[in-house]
């Protein structure tokens, strides 16, 4: 899907996130949520009903959330009750691409959007991803979206030379960016050593690689170019939205290829008038849930060639394009909203709030996100100030 902006222009007007946590096991859905609503409502005044927010795009996920129609049990604190309200499962940041297309079409002028997961809930997330494979040649033989990456993983490294030493450093690059953010889950920072002493998680996988467990809840309020001014002095526009899907089985795909973000990130570009991301961005937020995914996934933004991984690496490739400010998903973020935090980020540094990781004078940025098995599905955010 594509969303284009031709003539009329989509604003996110405020941005609300809850501080990542291992366990909130005090805290319902609705409580989480509340907070988010409460924190919208103090920066813009919104209100629902005519002339204010007429629909509302959840973001949620019934395995996740132990039930079945996992949205029903928080229209209350949504305000979804007497309102339109739809649900995005499984990968946040669409609901920012769906939101944006109710806007353009001219459906609604506000949209509110509002995403809750705890992982720790669950005995097992590694359980539950299991289910994202074929019944018959997928689960049966024990697939889930760890051991899918340490597939991925073992190829990509053979094929761009990364090692063992570059992963711990990324890692520790990204707790020391966490450690200045106050919504990161992680923020004790870590030595590349340590990193390297890590239990094998899922080889090449050390735990420390891995994304923690996290729960946490995010809000958004979009509206239209002719609204924004009504709840914010500083806009920060959508100008290009795209995702891509990469083959389902999981054996008849290149897992080092980066099939589906290469098309996203092309089709995003085209929308928002950019031939040369590299070269625009300001700032990328990427959705690294382990640690070779940030140079891969980068690769395939258009950051590095091909196989260009390690490189990217050496040459100081995170730090030159400001990678992952928040300390990224590898700080711990729910999977299936850290596409939300990372355009949360991303928005928040366009309009100069971004704390003690902002970068000085951004206009452009990068929010991407992903699910799926080893990088299956992915979507790709231009935002500009």
């Amino acid at each position: 899907m594509t969303v284009g902006v031709g003539k009329k222009r989509v604003a996110i007007c405020a941005v609300a996130q809850l501080k990542n946590d291992p366990d909130l096991w005090h805290t319902r859905f609705q409580g989480m949520l509340l907070e988010i609503l409460e924190d919208l409502q103090r920066q813009t005044g919104f209100r629902y009903g005519e002339g204010g927010v007429e629909q509302i795009v959840s973001v949620s996920d019934d395995f996740l959330d132990a039930r079945t129609i996992s949205n029903n049990g928080v229209q209350d604190v949504l305000g979804g009750q007497y309102l339109a309200e739809e649900k995005m499962a499984q990968e946040g940041l669409n609901a920012i691409g769906y939101a944006n297309a109710v806007i353009l079409s001219g459906h609604k002028d506000v949209v509110l959007i509002m995403g809750h997961c705890k992982e720790s809930q669950g005995e097992s997330r590694n359980l539950i991803t299991n289910c994202g494979f074929d019944p018959f040649y997928g689960r049966a033989v024990g697939l889930d979206y760890l051991n899918a990456a340490g597939l991925q993983a073992r190829a990509y490294m053979a094929k761009s030379g990364l090692t063992d030493d570059h992963l711990a450093r990324i890692v520790a690059r990204s707790r020391q960016w966490a450690a200045k953010n106050p919504y990161a889950n992680a923020r004790e920072t870590l030595p590349p050593g340590k990193v390297k002493a890590s239990p094998m998680l899922c080889d090449p996988i050390r735990q420390l690689h891995a994304y923690p467990v996290s729960d946490g809840a995010v809000g958004l309020l979009l509206a239209s170019e002719e609204r924004a001014r009504e709840y914010t002095d500083r806009p920060v526009w959508i100008t290009g939205f795209a995702n891509a899907m990469d083959a389902f089985f999981f054996g008849d795909r290149d897992l080092t290829s980066n099939f589906a973000l290469k098309k996203a990130a092309a089709k995003a570009c085209e929308r928002a008038g950019i031939r040369d991301l590299k070269g625009a961005a300001d700032v990328v937020e990427v959705m690294d849930c382990y640690a070779y995914q940030q140079p891969m996934w980068m690769e395939g933004l258009g950051f590095c060639g091909d196989g260009e991984g390690a490189r990217f690496i050496d040459e100081g490739g995170p730090g030159k394009y400001r990678v992952n400010l928040s300390g990224g998903a590898l700080a711990g973020n729910p999977m299936i909203i850290a596409g939300l935090y990372r355009a949360v980020e991303a928005a928040l540094q366009l309009k100069g709030e971004a704390g003690d990781h902002q970068v000085p004078d951004a206009r452009c940025a990068v929010a991407h996100s992903t699910n799926g098995p080893a990088g299956q599905f992915h979507s790709v955010l231009i935002l500009e100030a």
